[in-house]
């Protein structure tokens, strides 16, 4: 396979280059990001229409990685449940190491083949799952092994790196390479690499959850109320709704516990 993430930067001096010509240039890297991952959406398309009729069968999308990539697999399950008021389980997000790892780099971690299966096992993993491995270099054996037992056990699996054909990719069921070129620090693929698997976990849980009915309109009727900010937006999408004043959309969000239950208790009356 082509290491891209590993190649060269295209950039050199990096210490000699001023604030400003190091941010613009790095800009500029970051701009050639969403063209890459706009060449991933009918993979991204397929992954997310698996994974929605899995879920309407009580199925659960797992993320997978190690580093970069398993902290962004963590963030992105954990901003499902306060996002769309979805269960915890619903999306979950695994790290070579363990929670441990999120904050701090567990040696050789990463390395273990059959890590990734041993940490899904308390979840009891079966056919209506969906497993993604993220893994920028496309070379993590955390990822590998738990895409490669996934699919013994009738899992769908799917891969999001950044290097085209990859031993990870290889294990996959929808592989979804998003080639970003060479970091502009060399072999730092918490930049563009990083960049780029956000955005494409974004879009997987965003649409995802949008098709299975959390969405209303552009609006999040299901969100969570865990701070006076989200009272004070639920509260003005109640407004919005059925017209009536803020105080008593408030009274009402507070009541009922989201924008989705006010409203529809509204209509009944």
């Amino acid at each position: 396979m082509e290491r891209i993430t590993e190649k060269s930067s295209h950039y050199n001096d990096l210490e000699k280059m001023s604030v400003h010509d190091l941010l613009v240039n790095m800009n500029n890297e970051d701009k050639t990001v969403p063209l890459a991952v706009e060449k991933c959406i009918p993979a991204i398309e397929r992954l997310v229409s698996e994974i929605v009729k899995r879920m309407r069968k009580g199925g659960r999308l797992f993320y997978i990685g190690a580093g970069t990539s398993g902290r962004l697999g963590i963030l992105d399950a954990s901003e499902i449940p306060p996002t769309y008021g979805a269960p915890f389980e619903l999306v979950i997000g695994l790290i070579a190491g363990g929670d441990t790892a999120i904050r701090r780099a567990v040696e050789a971690a990463e390395d273990q083949l059959d890590g990734a299966w041993k940490d899904m096992a308390e979840y009891k993993p079966n056919a209506n799952d969906v497993l993604v491995g993220i893994a920028a270099s496309g070379t993590t054996p955390y990822v590998i092994g738990g895409l490669r037992e996934a699919k013994k056990n009738g899992l769908l699996t799917a891969s999001v790196t950044c290097n085209p054909r990859s031993p990870v990719a290889a294990e996959a069921d929808i592989k979804i390479e998003a080639v970003v070129g060479p970091e502009f620090v060399t072999g730092s693929t918490r930049m563009k690499a990083g960049t780029a698997q956000k955005l494409i976990l974004n879009m997987i849980s965003t649409s995802t959850m949008i098709q299975l009915g959390c969405v209303k309109g552009n609006k999040l009727f299901d969100m969570q109320l865990t701070n006076a900010k989200l009272v004070d937006r639920g509260s003005r999408m109640i407004v919005e709704a059925i017209g009536v004043e803020y105080e008593e959309a408030k009274r009402m969000l507070l009541l009922h516990g989201s924008v989705r239950k006010a409203v529809d208790e509204y209509n009944k009356e």
